[in-house]
């Protein structure tokens, strides 16, 4: 099998994962891309920069992909992850399953975007239109979890908070 970062500074490709030619029980292929989009809660936004704790962020995503290829029975899970800057368009996401049938793989894909979205430490701050930039709410915190009500209580207050620039 093909082995690459999941955490990355350069631009994402469906080139970095195995072909599923080289799995051939599957039959169902889940392809989640996440990009850029141009604008979020009404504000119109030009570009994203994400930051991650790169060591610890790798070994998660890793881990997460372990846990669903357990959890449901497929063959393979992969996700990568953008940072630094990227412009609107650009790819911030990309994770594929492959499994036997489509139900597991679309539920394998959508789990892995979830976990890695909420769990692993990356950050996204969004750059507006009108030039001040925020952390996005959300990122890296799991809403399940009691203890980290204060944490969220935090990260609700430092996502509010406008840089300008």
């Amino acid at each position: 099998m093909k082995e690459f970062q999941r955490v990355q500074s350069t631009d994402l490709s469906l080139d970095s994962f195995d072909p599923i030619s080289d799995f051939p029980e599957c039959g169902g292929i889940g392809i989640f891309q996440g990009t850029v989009r141009n604008h979020h809660e009404g504000r119109g936004v030009t570009a994203l920069k994400y930051t991650s704790y790169t060591p610890v962020a790798e070994k998660m995503i890793r881990q997460i992909e372990q846990d669903i290829i357990q959890k449901y029975g497929v063959s393979y899970v992969r996700v990568i992850h953008r940072i630094g800057a990227l412009d609107i368009g650009g790819s911030a996401i990309i994770a594929v399953a492959y499994a036997p049938h489509r139900r597991e793989a679309f539920q394998a894909c959508e789990e892995a975007v979830e976990r890695v979205k909420h769990e692993v430490p990356i950050w996204k701050e969004e750059f507006y239109s009108d030039g001040t930039s925020q952390f996005v709410e959300g990122c890296c915190i799991r809403k399940d979890h009691a203890h980290d009500q204060h944490h969220e209580d935090h990260h609700h207050i430092h996502a509010n908070h406008q840089h300008q620039h």
